[in-house]
C-alpha cells in the first residue's frame, strides 16, 4: 500500500526532496496561493505549526496557480509575501499543478485518498462551488482539487486521515490535528 513517503517533491530551488524525511510526523498538506481570499488561512497554520511542532507536526506549503491566476509570482515573491505578511516559518515548496495532466503525482494520489466531497452548505460555499466549477471544468475528471487552502492531514505511518475544504473552520482542522498528535 502507498503511503506519503513514496513520494518525492521539489523544494523552492528545484531540488528532490523525499517525504520519506517527514517519517513519523503528522503532517499537513496544502495547496495555498497568495491572492486567494483563504489566504488569511496562513495565520492559523503558523499559529498551529508554532504549537505543535515539537510534537512532531509538520506543515507542507505547495504553492499552485491554477485557480484564477492566483499564485501568479516566483517561488522566492511568494516566500517572501509569506514570510513578510504572515511570518510562516513552515517548509514551502515549488509551484505546482494540483489538477489535469500536469497534476503532481503528490496531489493526484492525496485527492485519490480522500476524494473532494463539497464545499459545504451555505450561500457562501455555494458561490465558491459555482467558481470552482467553472475554473476546474477544463480539467474534466482530472480536477483533484476543488480550490485553494485544500488541507490533507497524514498521520504518523504516512496515510491520509482527512482532507479539509478551504471552506473548513480552522478550528476543526486544529481540532484533527491536535487529536492525530494524540495517538
Amino acid at each position: 500500500m502507498k503511503t506519503v513517503y513514496d513520494f518525492t517533491v521539489k523544494d523552492r530551488q528545484g531540488q528532490d526532496v523525499s517525504l520519506r524525511d517527514y517519517a513519523g510526523k503528522v503532517l499537513l498538506i496544502v495547496n495555498t496561493a497568495t491572492g486567494c481570499g483563504f489566504t488569511p488561512h496562513y495565520d492559523p497554520l503558523e499559529a498551529m505549526y508554532k504549537e505543535f511542532r515539537a510534537q512532531g507536526f509538520e506543515i507542507l506549503d505547495f504553492p499552485c496557480n491554477q485557480f484564477a491566476n492566483q499564485a501568479p509570482g516566483s517561488e522566492e515573491e511568494i516566500h517572501t509575501f509569506c514570510t513578510m505578511k504572515f511570518g510562516t516559518e513552515f517548509p514551502q515548496f515549488a509551484k505546482i499543478d494540483v489538477n489535469g495532466d500536469g497534476a503532481d503525482p503528490l496531489f493526484a494520489w492525496l485527492a485519490a485518498e480522500k476524494p473532494f466531497t463539497g464545499f459545504g452548505k451555505g450561500l457562501k460555499n455555494a458561490a465558491l462551488k459555482k467558481f470552482a466549477d467553472a475554473n476546474n471544468k477544463k480539467y474534466g475528471d482530472k480536477a483533484y482539487v476543488g480550490w485553494n487552502f485544500t488541507k490533507f492531514l497524514i498521520d504518523r505511518e504516512g496515510k491520509v486521515v482527512a482532507r479539509f475544504e478551504p471552506t473548513a473552520d480552522m478550528a476543526d482542522v486544529r481540532a484533527a490535528v491536535a487529536e492525530e498528535l494524540r495517538k
